[in-house]
């Protein structure tokens, strides 16, 4: 007669349960990593250029989602399209070294100003609204009172030379916090959008200080089509150019420190 929990005189219930979890859990991370696939592939070959042949055991088949717009993406999509005009060149030939842009810096898309291609369309709240518009739009939203309120306020490059004044602030509505200052230029009356993580508000001074560009800069920061809404690809370009300037504002910002 067999001890009880035996199934044989070599195996029990215990070691059945331990060789199942193995093979559960040795399934559910080779799962996970073909989910994680989904998007970034087929890679591409550096030193080639050419796209590698995806793998069909770990390439998960195209899922489709279905998007609160009504939009249908599909990931993997089907006919990935890469971009290869990027204004940059490679410092030396191997694997892993640098690029420099060749052409305008804070537009090259190139290392801290790179964008992804994302759909010029709005973002919305749950309830069908622009997520991120101006106060002038959401006039329920307000600055609260014992913090500084950025309006008004002249705004300086990392020169410390004048950039303009803020004309307004722009609020996302989903998370009811400050996205982007609005930014009018003293030529011209022209209105640009300042990332709010880009710059610093001084409550003494009643100033607002940017490190990323310098003052005559802000003039090529991109517009928006339309003047009270930013669009998702705006937005990627809008902080990719702020995002360049930290590191190719000026020449020097790319040399070595020692």
């Amino acid at each position: 007669m067999l001890p009880r929990g035996e199934i044989t005189g070599y195996i029990d219930v215990a070691q059945v349960t331990l060789y199942a979890f193995w093979i559960f859990f040795a399934g559910l991370v080779f799962w996970l990593r073909r989910e994680d696939r989904r998007e970034g592939y087929p890679l591409e070959a550096e030193a080639f250029g050419r796209l590698k042949s995806p793998d069909p055991v770990l390439i998960p088949r195209p899922k489709a989602f279905l998007l609160s717009n009504g939009i249908t993406k599909y990931a993997p999509a089907p006919d990935p399209t890469y971009d290869t005009d990027v204004a940059s060149r490679k410092r030396e030939p191997w694997p892993g070294a640098p690029y420099d842009p060749t052409g305008n810096p804070l537009t090259d898309r190139v290392g801290p100003g790179s964008w992804a291609n994302r759909d010029d369309e709005h973002d919305h709240t749950f309830d069908g609204q622009k997520r991120i518009v101006p106060l002038r739009v959401a006039d329920h939203f307000v600055v609260h009172e014992d913090g500084p309120n950025p309006i008004g306020m002249t705004v300086f490059g990392a020169d410390r030379q004048v950039a303009g004044t803020v004309s307004d602030l722009w609020i996302d509505r989903g998370e009811s916090m400050v996205r982007y200052y609005e930014v009018e230029l003293g030529v011209g009356g022209k209105r640009v959008l300042m990332p709010a993580t880009f710059c610093t508000t001084g409550s003494i001074t009643r100033t607002v200080k940017s490190e990323a560009l310098l003052a005559a800069q802000f003039a090529g920061i991109p517009t928006t089509a339309d003047p009270d809404s930013v669009t998702l690809q705006e937005e990627e370009r809008i902080v990719s150019y702020f995002g360049a300037g930290t590191l190719y504002a000026t020449p020097y910002r790319a040399e070595p420190l020692l």
